[in-house]
């Protein structure tokens, strides 16, 4: 699916195995839920032992776009809200999911999305709206 939808050469951020500063997340789908794990490194750091919040963001957006990529839907972020409840420490394992909330007249879609930590408390939570596009448009 990955090389379908971006083409064998693609450096993305979040998923590309290629790109040597990316995240190389690996995703798969657990019923109705998009899941992948990630653990943050010294270089993810924002405040010192707890990951940056624009890369806790991109976890939940890239989490959030594989689960539309998944079911073959291509799609474009058009809004997102985070609200983070606890700090994300590094070095430790991290759980984000998301899945679909609704889909609005067949080009919108709803979606939702967390990172859960190890003694499953919810420490991210984000909403976002994604757009259905023209795949030869990305």
């Amino acid at each position: 699916m990955q090389s379908r939808v971006r083409g064998s050469d693609h450096m993305c951020f979040g998923c590309s195995p290629a790109n040597p500063i990316g995240l190389k997340l690996k995703f798969k789908m657990d019923g109705d839920l998009c899941r992948t794990e990630f653990e943050a490194g010294e270089e993810h750091q924002g405040w010192t032992g707890y990951m940056h919040g624009g890369l806790i963001t991109a976890l939940l957006d890239e989490t959030m776009v594989w689960w539309l990529w998944l079911k073959d839907i291509s799609i474009m972020t058009v809004e997102m809200n985070t609200r983070y409840s606890i700090g994300v420490p590094i070095k430790t394992k991290l759980v984000i999911e998301s899945w679909c909330e609704e889909e609005k007249k067949g080009r919108l879609f709803l979606m939702a999305g967390r990172i859960v930590l190890p003694d499953g408390k919810v420490a991210v939570k984000a909403s976002a709206k994604f757009m259905r596009v023209d795949p030869k448009q990305i």
